[in-house]
């Protein structure tokens, strides 16, 4: 039942029109009151609106403009600082790159005697920057004397200029594949274990040929935060890796901690003060700030950024962006991760915020920089409450006449009021004479009396309503009788399907055998009240059993007639005959002259002998079953000694296959009601997942695998029926 109707759930219909009358006549009341209403107040709303939009155009056009200039100097200011940063990291990308051609060129000329001097860990020069620091890592596989250190030697110069042109770097280095390290300027601090080869920045410059950048680390060498970049190189000698580290402290220094002065400060637009440098503290400002982060959200460098990797108390200060507290950063970051370039606001413990980002391309890095809002929109929310105030007092003036024109309409609707309850009673009485009627019909129908007729003479719809209420009548009778009959055949059906159960049941076996060193575990699940799948266990005498389990074509009754046919003649052809395939070929031609349809069955049939640890079988068209080794986490489908399914031909052959058993072997025997069990979506099972679930859990109880695998073949199910008979036998060897 609707909303709407549900108003009237417990009103009689005589009440119903009453109210249907009522608010017709209500609406109609308000309608006119309102156009009266809106008339009076025409003048009143024309001061009033007159100094709205008066105060409206002042408050919009200011804070348009201020918003306006304060998110274009966000989008200039960042996007500037994102090229020079971006610029920086070029720079280096561009040195590296004349170091790369410098080594290519070295390691095929004769080798230069450099006049940078190079030192060893126990011969350090007076001051550092007088020459590299060259030694042999652990298991080098080059001397001193070797071409390739000759050669290498030669780089000493270019390192040192390189090093003084670029006032970022704190280090430069080469390493090679065979174990030589030389690095400007000196610093014999390294760890005697130290070994580039092991190092991230030199096997990650391995697989590429371009300049890689490794991720931020602080230096235990006291400069602060770097990044390390490193270039290939592919001699004959092997790889040689040129790598320096990048002190971010300039970027922090003199991009972020400095930005230009921003006209949008309420301090600056209430004072006129400006700042007599181009640039400003951002530690010491309190209205906007910027900050770098990497690909992963880390914070690498910010006004707030010290040397010991701590923020300092600020709404944006923290350590990973994505881990904030506060939903809108955590946005804005996973934007800048993606390499956004934009400009958005956000609110962060209740206080809105102007921020803008851009991407430093080349670092695959973002750079961000914000304002506080409040500090645009002051001077807006000043004349915003000046206008307020004003308004205010007009409105109250309004108000006093809006009242006594209510009074006046309120003594109008009373009048009003009498007159339509008096007109609603009077058509009430005419309307529900045949509702009642009607309704007696209804109440003696609910009784049962299905041969009450309706007698209703009005010429209108409750004439045409009586004569369809006779008529239901009479296919009620009619229905009822036919659904007696109807629910009388399916309970005498039901209980025939249940006394087939219960018969095809005692063809199954009563419980599971106990064989000396094997554990077994089976189930049989109809897809119907009856099947046609079937397992068995036949003794055969000298400690051996016959495992059998087998799939009927078809569903239903025929199927597990044809089931129990085929299970005595199974049983009696495996008891009279060792051999699997044998055993087979004569249950084949008793079933192919005693079939009378076109029913078929497919089977498979093993030999197990626990004590001399084999299994032989016979497969005539059946799922072939899966085999997990103890020692092997691969599982095996037994696909050998195949034939072609029982009851299709008069004579069937093949040769039997056979495994030799060893403790812990699990044997999984199923029909294709579990491989091709279907989810919603039509889509299979499969071999793959039953292999996988079995690889997965070979090592829990079998009962646990056995039912494991009927709740995964559930699981994958969800809520599509189950389509075919699902038979299980799990067999381990102990």
């Amino acid at each position: 039942m609707t909303p709407s109707l549900s108003l009237f759930k417990n009103l009689s219909v005589r009440e119903k029109i009453l109210v249907i009358l009522l608010s017709l006549s209500l609406i109609s009341l308000l309608i006119m009151g309102a156009v009266a209403f809106t008339t009076i107040m025409a003048i009143g709303n024309y001061a009033k609106n007159g100094s709205l939009d008066l105060g409206e155009t002042a408050k919009n056009g200011s804070t348009v403009a201020l918003a306006g200039q304060s998110l274009a100097n966000l989008n200039v200011v960042v996007e500037n600082k994102a090229l020079i940063v971006n610029l920086l990291f070029n720079i280096t990308d561009g040195e590296m790159e004349i170091l790369a051609a410098q080594a290519v060129t070295l390691q095929n000329n004769t080798p230069l005697n450099p006049r940078v001097r190079s030192f060893s860990r126990n011969d350090p020069p007076a001051d550092k920057f007088e020459g590299t620091f060259a030694f042999l890592v652990p298991n080098s596989t080059t001397t001193e004397n070797s071409e390739e250190y000759r050669k290498l030697a030669g780089m000493d110069d270019l390192l040192k200029k390189v090093f003084q042109e670029d006032g970022d770097m704190t280090a430069i280095y080469i390493a090679t594949d065979s174990g030589i390290m030389r690095k400007y300027p000196y610093d014999n601090r390294t760890d005697p274990d130290y070994n580039p080869r092991e190092r991230t920045w030199f096997n990650d410059a391995k697989k590429s040929s371009k300049v890689v950048w490794g991720y931020p680390y602080d230096d235990k060498g006291g400069n602060g935060r770097v990044v390390t970049s490193s270039r290939a190189v592919p001699t004959k000698y092997g790889t040689w890796v040129i790598a320096s580290d990048f002190t971010l402290q300039q970027i922090t220094d003199n991009i972020l901690n400095f930005l230009p002065d921003h006209p949008g400060s309420y301090h600056m637009l209430l004072t006129g003060e400006r700042s007599q440098s181009d640039k400003i503290d951002l530690n010491n400002n309190p209205f906007s700030s910027s900050f770098l982060i990497d690909n992963k959200g880390e914070v690498i460098s910010g006004p707030c950024l010290t040397d010991d990797n701590t923020k300092c108390e600020e709404v944006f200060g923290t350590h990973n962006i994505l881990n904030s507290s506060h939903p809108d950063l955590v946005g804005v970051g996973n934007k800048m991760i993606a390499g956004g370039d934009f400009f958005t606001t956000i609110t962060i413990d209740n206080q809105k915020f102007y921020i803008a980002y851009a991407p430093i391309q080349s670092m695959n890095w973002s750079l961000a920089f914000y304002e506080p809002a409040s500090e645009v929109m002051a001077l807006a929310n000043m004349t915003r409450t000046d206008i307020q105030e004003k308004t205010n007092e007009t409105t109250k003036e309004i108000n006093d006449i809006t009242f006594r024109i209510l009074v006046l309409f309120g003594g109008l609707f009373c009048i009003l009021l009498i007159v339509v309850l008096f007109l609603s009673f009077r058509l009430a009485r005419i309307i529900t004479r045949p509702v009642e009627v009607l309704r007696q019909g209804t109440v003696a129908i609910g009784k049962g009396d299905l041969d009450y007729h309706l007698a209703i003479d009005s010429g209108d719809e409750f004439e045409g309503l009586a004569n369809s209420f006779n008529s239901m009548t009479l296919d009620l009778k009619k229905n009822i009788e036919d659904l007696r009959r109807t629910t009388a055949e399916k309970e005498r059906y039901s209980k025939e399907m249940e006394i087939a159960k219960e018969i095809q049941d005692t063809f199954l076996p009563e419980c599971i055998p106990v064989i000396p060193g094997i554990e077994l575990a089976a189930t049989t699940i109809p897809a119907m009240e009856i099947g046609g799948d079937l397992y068995d266990f036949i003794p055969l005498g000298q400690d051996r059993w016959g495992l059998a389990i087998a799939d009927v074509s078809g569903k239903g009754v025929s199927a597990a007639l044809f089931m129990a046919l085929s299970r005595t003649l199974i049983r009696v052809s495996g008891i009279s005959e060792v051999n699997p395939s044998v055993a087979l070929k004569r249950a084949n031609r008793l079933i192919y002259e005693d079939g009378r349809s076109s029913m078929f069955i497919t089977v498979f049939y093993s030999v197990l002998d626990p004590v001399n640890k084999t299994f032989t079988y016979a497969n005539a068209g059946h799922n072939p079953p899966l085999l997990v080794r103890r020692d092997s986490s691969e599982v095996q489908f037994l696909d050998d000694g195949r034939c072609i399914a029982l009851g299709v031909v008069p004579e069937v052959g093949g040769v039997p296959g056979k495994r030799v058993l060893e403790s812990g072997d699990l044997l999984i025997l199923y029909t294709d009601g579990v491989t091709e069990a279907f989810n919603p979506q039509n889509e299979e099972f499969g071999d793959e997942r039953l292999a996988s679930y079995v690889k997965k859990h070979r090592d829990d109880p079998i009962q646990k695998i056995l039912a494991g695998i009927i709740d995964e073949i559930r699981t994958f199910s969800d809520s599509a029926p189950q389509s075919d008979d699902i038979t299980l036998i799990v067999v381990r060897v102990r």
